[in-house]
């Protein structure tokens, strides 16, 4: 029987090759993650035998290499050789050339000591500004100015202005500027940090002889004294001129609103400056910084705590130099000139909003202060009675 011949089958549409790319594909996935892992687990195990060399060397060199290890640990770059590692830093103006020139790092006249006069200023001030910042400079000591104002063009007229720190933020204050450009690291290899206010008179004033005044008396906090016969300005009676004295750590006051007698053992008897001239040392400094509060701008309170940064007895760490001294002219220019009969009624409002978030702001760091005491239960008050 013959059967009729049928035509071959044709092959159907079939999903393998579509399976063994995805299979493929797959399997070259997993490969590269295995690599990854692989560099990965092998960065780790030189990373630890690097670490556990310098354990060995630590534990070898009788405690060097620890020591080593734990100062860069402090200084936040434990990663890095302690060789390449610069943990401060300085105002001095470098050129973007000639590495040799002679402004790349001035001559210091006083190789003892280093100082940074900084102040917060304004155009209107320029001239007496002017006074003040070329006592400094020709002791070849540096200029910083935070200008209030926004006008820095108006002092290129000067002489010595390319040679200072223009610093440019509107309307702020020396303790805001303070804050955030004078880091203790930043001006770490300043001796002796002036920050002054700008309406200071200093033709009685030398700043090298102040220095060693300061040097030569044990003093962390000071101030210059004020002129009691000059000055429009003086709220305590601690800042008045001695002329008997080269230097004086107490006043002695019977009113019985201040009672400041040798029994007193602190502010504002003993132990305290104003705000409007303070002189840190650069110890003292590193724990002022800490103590200015990033958001009250008016420093008012600190006063009467800057004794805690004395590195000592406030009574003796703390003075009032009275062989240089200034005059305190009282010109509250950031925020409006001085002049009140001239005044228009803006000018005069603002001053009063300015007096009162001041107050405000003394009050929120008295709150602050007290809570820190209360909630630091290992902080003990070296001045407590």
């Amino acid at each position: 029987m013959k059967y009729p011949h049928l035509p071959p089958r044709r092959a159907g549409p079939c999903g393998c090759g579509y399976l063994a790319a995805f299979v493929a594909l797959i399997v070259i996935t997993s490969l590269q993650i295995h690599h990854h892992h692989l560099k990965v687990d092998l960065g780790r195990s030189d990373y630890a035998a690097a670490t556990a060399t310098q354990q060995r060397r630590r534990e070898g060199d009788g405690g060097k290499a620890a020591a080593r290890w734990n100062w860069n640990r402090r200084t936040g770059a434990e990663g890095l050789p302690r060789g390449i590692v610069q943990t401060s830093s300085d105002m001095f103006l470098r050129p973007l050339w000639d590495p040799a020139a002679s402004r790349a790092i001035p001559k210091n006249k006083n190789d003892r000591h280093k100082a940074l006069l900084a102040m917060a200023v304004g155009i209107s001030q320029m001239q007496n500004v002017d006074v003040m910042a070329r006592k400094f400079l020709n002791e070849s000591y540096t200029v910083m100015l935070f200008h209030y104002d926004g006008n820095v063009d108006g002092w290129r007229s000067l002489e010595w202005s390319d040679k200072a720190i223009h610093i440019v933020a509107p309307n702020q204050t020396k303790w805001w500027f303070a804050k955030r450009f004078l880091h203790p690291s930043v001006v770490a290899i300043y001796d002796f940090i002036f920050l002054w206010d700008e309406d200071l008179g200093v033709e009685n004033f030398d700043p090298k002889r102040y220095i060693d005044i300061m040097v030569s008396e044990g003093l962390e906090i000071t101030q210059p004294a004020l002129d009691p016969d000059l000055s429009t300005d003086i709220h305590h009676r601690i800042t008045i001129r001695n002329k008997m004295t080269k230097v004086h750590r107490r006043v002695y006051d019977n009113r019985s609103s201040m009672n400041c007698s040798d029994d007193s053992k602190g502010p504002p008897c003993t132990g305290w400056v104003e705000g409007m001239a303070p002189v840190f040392s650069r110890a003292a400094w590193k724990c002022v910084w800490h103590l200015i509060q990033n958001d009250l701008i008016h420093g008012w309170g600190l006063d009467m705590k800057l004794g805690y940064c004395a590195q000592g007895d406030r009574a003796e760490k703390v003075g009032v130099i009275d062989s240089e001294y200034v005059v305190h002219q009282g010109i509250p220019s950031l925020g409006g000139p001085s002049d009140t009969s001239k005044l228009p009624r803006r000018s005069l409002d603002l001053r009063t909003h300015i007096r009162r978030q001041s107050s405000a702001e003394l009050e929120k760091f008295k709150e602050r202060w007290e809570k820190a005491v209360r909630e630091d239960e290992e902080w003990m008050d070296p001045f407590d009675a």
